[in-house]
């Protein structure tokens, strides 16, 4: 794999990490459960961790590391606003709307995962991969828990 498809690979999950710090902020800010809030702001901050991690593999490739968000992750939570706005926001509207942007985070894992990566690269993004299933497989869990009690 070409340096710049390595760079181009990397900047894009950026901006997925980038995504999961703004969806999982705006989680917080939209909940008033305090154990929720927590758990929301502490994925925030192992997303940012993980952008960072992700950056300085870029510099090392030789590139300039993507410092945004994805266009579609901005309309998505600005949509999330406007039905928030309409709706109200549960706990239950706010754990199905942090699936989703969990769903769209494992896709761009997968499609990174997929591609020839040099090793070093791989093993980052593998690790982080992993990080990715397990806040979608914890989201799912409380969002069916919130189901059961309702």
């Amino acid at each position: 794999m070409e340096k710049n498809d390595v760079v181009s690979t990397l900047n894009e999950l950026i901006q997925t990490c980038k995504d999961g710090v703004e969806g999982f902020r705006t989680c917080a800010e939209d909940i008033n459960n305090p154990e929720l809030k927590a758990y929301f702001n502490d994925r925030a901050e192992r997303c940012t961790r993980a952008a960072e991690e992700l950056q300085d593999l870029v510099i090392d490739y030789g590139g300039d590391p993507a410092v945004s968000s994805h266009l579609s992750g901005t309309l998505h939570r600005r949509w999330v606003d406007v039905r928030s706005a309409i709706a109200g926001k549960s706990e239950q509207d706010v754990l199905d709307e942090c699936e989703r942007g969990e769903d769209v985070a494992k896709h761009y894992y997968e499609a990174a995962l997929k591609k020839n990566l040099p090793e070093d690269v791989r093993l980052i993004v593998e690790d982080q991969y992993r990080g990715v299933q397990l806040n979608h497989d914890q989201v799912k869990g409380m969002r069916n828990q919130g189901r059961a009690r309702d």
